[in-house]
């Protein structure tokens, strides 16, 4: 079998957090682990919460940082360290401002975007060529406004916009873990 795939949703660990904007990671890793028939449990180690699974054929670590967000790069490096996982075999899922509510995309490398979880991924890690899945939020429209707007919670209409995004995306997920990144990407990123 393959080396082992990391697939890591990132969010605010809580039940304060749980249903805010920037919690979509976390709500797209949930849904996955579903999928997969597994459960979280806690690696205190490692500052987040595992599984391990076969899934779709190859050997996936399921992983949620029990860190906050601004700190996710403490418990990536942890886990990749642990797991001996490098860029490539690794998938991060998170909020993204810039798209909006209904639309994911999946993205190899690249900057931060202004994404705190991100940055500080990058910055632990040393290295921003891993693979993101980006769960569109939509923006607040102004800068100043971003904080409280990750922080709470989606009109109905918009979260169910982000969870059928969350949907599309999952049905591509057999693609990615076999590794055929574009044959995903272009199926994700026609849907209308």
């Amino acid at each position: 079998m393959a080396d082992p795939l990391l697939i890591a949703g990132l969010g605010n660990p809580g039940p304060k957090y749980a249903e805010t904007r920037h919690n979509a990671g976390f709500w797209f890793l949930g849904r996955l682990l579903s999928q997969a028939g597994v459960g979280l449990r806690a690696q205190s180690k490692l500052q987040a919460e595992t599984a391990r699974a076969v899934f779709h054929g190859r050997d996936v670590i399921f992983a949620q940082p029990t860190t906050f967000m601004n700190h996710s790069g403490q418990a990536i490096r942890a886990l990749v360290d642990y797991y001996g996982i490098t860029p490539d075999r690794l998938l991060v899922a998170y909020d993204e401002l810039d798209l909006p509510p209904g639309v994911a995309r999946l993205k190899e490398g690249g900057g931060h975007g202004g994404h705190n979880g991100i940055r500080d991924m990058v910055r632990h890690l040393g290295d921003p060529g891993f693979l993101r899945l980006r769960i569109g939020i939509g923006h607040p429209g102004h800068k100043d406004a971003v904080t409280g707007y990750v922080l709470s919670r989606s009109p109905a209409d918009q979260r169910a916009e982000i969870d059928r995004a969350i949907d599309r995306a999952i049905d591509v997920m057999p693609q990615v873990v076999a590794g055929r990144l574009q044959d995903a990407m272009t199926a994700l990123h026609t849907h209308p």
